[in-house]
């Protein structure tokens, strides 16, 4: 029987880290059966970057990984989108209180917000970094945390059934 859940990745702007995790995650889970009905999506805690396409950067370093956020497009989280998601997993702690700070008066959807990375094995990462401003290399760090806490966000969906 598929899994239906529906996962939405969050990041400040939703151009580098959150539509890499949409990408990465996409392709990841397309290897399990059991996970086809997975909705998975993407947006940003602020609105700077509405309709535009994931950092050059961000698309170059996950092409040369074998993923494609061609597609994806910025957009800003809405509070309806505390109802409909699943599992709002967070790229850092400041855009997770931003998205506690959304919920506030919503307590009941609190228990959907989370760290990405909580899903890592890797217990010394708590926070997948902005590269934003970094050198080209950031980027190709975030897919590599990305990359283990999707993996560990896989296991979780696949053993909680």
């Amino acid at each position: 029987m598929a899994i239906e859940k529906k996962i939405l990745f969050v990041c400040m702007g939703n151009i580098c880290r959150s539509p890499t995790a949409e990408g990465v995650f996409r392709k990841l889970v397309g290897e399990h059966q059991a996970l086809s009905n997975l909705e998975i999506d993407s947006c940003g805690t602020i609105g700077y970057h509405v309709g535009e396409p994931p950092d050059t950067r961000s698309v170059s370093a996950a092409k040369n990984r074998g993923y494609d956020l061609t597609s994806i497009r910025s957009r800003k989280i809405i509070v309806d989108d505390l109802e409909y998601y699943d599992f709002i997993l967070a790229m850092d702690d400041e855009n997770l209180t931003n998205l506690f700070n959304l919920s506030k008066a919503q307590d009941q959807f609190k228990h959907k917000l989370a760290l990405f990375l909580n899903f890592s094995s890797d217990k010394n990462a708590k926070c997948v970094p902005d590269p934003y401003y970094a050198g080209s290399s950031g980027f190709d760090d975030v897919i590599d945390l990305i990359e283990e806490a999707s993996r560990g966000l896989i296991s979780h969906l696949l053993n909680a059934n």
